[in-house]
This record gives C-alpha cells, sequence and structure tokens, in this order.
C-alpha cells in the first residue's frame, strides 16, 4: 500500500489541475454568441449553394503506417543511448553483455521487419 501512495498522490494532482483548467477555460474563454437569423451562421460562398461533406473517409492503411513508423522509430531512438554508452561499457568490462543486449534487442527488430513486410502491412490496396 506504501508504494501506491506516491501515484494517488500524482493522480489526485494530474485530476485537480485538469478540472482547473477546465473550468478556467468555461470562465474565461471565448462565449459563442447566437446569430440573430440563421442566414448569418451561414458562410459566405458568393450567391452558390455550399457544398457539404458529411464525412471524409481516411485509410486504415494510413493509421497503420502511422503507428509501425513510430514503433519503429521508438525502436531506433533506443540504438542512439547505446552507441554513446558502449565505450563506459568496454571500460568497465561489461562490453560483451552490453553487445549480446543489444544484439537480441536488433534481433528481435529485424525479426518484427520481416514479420511486417511477410504480412504485407505496408502494401497498399
Amino acid at each position: 500500500m506504501d508504494s501506491l501512495v506516491p501515484v494517488l498522490i500524482c493522480s489526485l494532482i494530474v485530476l485537480t489541475f485538469g478540472a482547473f483548467m477546465l473550468s478556467l477555460a468555461h470562465w474565461f474563454g471565448a462565449k459563442v454568441k447566437k446569430p440573430a437569423s440563421k442566414a448569418k451562421s451561414l458562410p459566405y460562398e458568393c450567391g452558390l449553394e455550399g457544398e457539404e461533406q458529411i464525412s471524409s473517409r481516411v485509410s486504415v492503411q494510413f493509421y497503420l503506417t502511422a503507428i509501425l513508423f513510430i514503433l519503429f522509430d521508438i525502436e531506433i531512438i533506443f540504438l542512439y543511448p547505446w552507441a554513446l554508452t558502449f565505450k563506459d561499457f568496454l571500460n568497465q568490462g561489461q562490453g560483451l553483455e552490453a553487445l549480446v543486449a543489444m544484439i537480441v534487442f536488433l534481433l528481435i527488430f529485424v525479426y518484427g521487419l520481416f514479420w511486417e513486410i511477410g504480412s504485407k502491412a505496408l502494401r497498399w490496396k
């Protein structure tokens, strides 16, 4: 229970701050005025009827590509600190352990890349 106290305090602070910011936005934010007539709320279209698009569909492939890009981008970011600290590991005599850990990480990374290519996740139909 003692280990949950900091998490609960942090959660309470975040919720309080969020409620405070929402209330500030409500009190001091711009107020929406109701137009005097319906015609005043319509956009000006030079006398032409406005074209209304109800929904725009975005392909699921777009979201899949974006998620995979973020995933692989984060994995590549993990290589940078390892490369910077590898010399320190060598000086401490732990170079082999650090190298093996990074090789395992890269093998998992490459396996994921080949699985992605094999499942045709990036192929646009």
